[in-house]
């Protein structure tokens, strides 16, 4: 279960085949339109979840003589959140592949859903990078944005960008979870509660983590409180704990989200509601970093994945993160 983002490599191969199939001709140079240009790529990848960013690379020019950039403007159907913003520098690759930013603008204001820049140094040409902040207003929404530009000699060009569907799930990252203390992890809550507040949550836990040596195939465990004994070894689980959690272990399932790893795999809405655990069991032993746990609520009102981004066996504890989703 899990959903892969790639290039257009195949798309560029075929273009290549047809290219050298037929009779070569002379290269031109494109024709430079006499007016105001804009262009625009989405440079982020992967499901559009509330919190991360949409970013987009936002392109325009103008010929020299025809004038100087003035402003440029971001119009999104649902207002982002604080830390939406339009970068204030214009960027370009330098030969070492490196992003290099060079300040052209004051710094950019919202207004509502709008979001503009001023441009302060004379340039007939600019790419800014615009990033929105996906508010909890978009979620399971679509957003779509409107991008324009303004010259000194009057023009003014527009992009229109979208819709780009907003997630239903929600995340937890980087949560670490120690045997005998931060053991106790609600689903609903998404939260890890300590030894010392679980009794007061015991309706709300879903796992106890625990690590034991033996057996040597235990190690790194996710256990729901209602799984046998057997699999709770010395752990005290608190009064009112009984839901029976239903859990798939995965390997080589490393969601780009929550590993901040180089996988381009990212789980979206549609994995968990196509997601069958009704054989699982109820508890996943042996996990190992990198590894990840499928994981229905016993109530059924949520599905989760839960990754392991570290192991640590001296301290007995582990670093997790979670991709949750409510179901209908």
């Amino acid at each position: 279960m899990r959903r892969f983002y790639f290039n257009y490599t195949s798309v560029i191969l075929v273009f290549l085949f047809f290219m050298t199939a037929c009779k070569k001709e002379s290269y031109k140079l494109p024709t430079l339109k006499d007016a105001l240009q804009n262009d625009l790529i989405k440079r982020t990848l992967g499901p559009n979840v509330v919190g991360l960013n949409i970013e987009f690379a936002y392109a325009m020019a103008l010929p020299q003589a025809k004038g100087k950039l003035v402003s440029a403007e971001v119009v999104a159907s649902i207002p982002g959140a604080p830390g939406t913003f339009l970068e204030n520098r214009s960027f370009y690759t330098r030969g070492n592949g490196a992003d290099t930013g060079i300040v052209v603008a004051s710094p950019s204001v919202n207004d509502g859903a709008k979001t503009t820049v001023s441009f302060t140094r004379d340039t007939f040409a600019s790419t800014l990078r615009y990033y929105y902040v996906i508010p909890e207003a978009a979620r399971d929404k679509s957003v779509s944005f409107t991008f324009s530009a303004k010259s000194s000699n009057g023009e003014t060009v527009s992009f229109a960008a979208g819709p780009y569907k907003i997630a239903k799930m929600d995340m937890m990252r980087n949560r670490t979870v120690t045997d005998g203390n931060a053991a106790y992890i609600s689903i609903a809550d998404t939260t890890v509660y300590t030894a010392a507040n679980a009794a007061a949550n015991a309706s709300k836990i879903d796992l106890i983590y625990l690590y034991r040596t033996t057996p040597a195939s235990f190690a790194h465990a996710l256990v729901s409180p209602a799984a046998d004994p057997q699999y709770l070894p010395g752990v005290t689980v608190p009064p009112g704990a009984n839901r029976s959690t239903k859990e798939m272990k995965v390997f080589n399932l490393q969601d780009n989200h929550l590993a901040g790893l180089q996988y381009g795999i990212y789980i979206d809405d549609l994995d968990f509601q196509k997601l069958d655990l009704s054989t699982a069991a109820n508890f996943a032993t042996n996990l190992k970093a990198e590894a990840g746990v499928w994981v229905e609520t016993s109530d059924k009102k949520y599905r989760a994945y839960i990754y392991i981004n570290s192991v640590n066996n001296a301290t007995k504890s582990a670093v997790i993160s979670m991709k949750r989703y409510a179901m209908p």
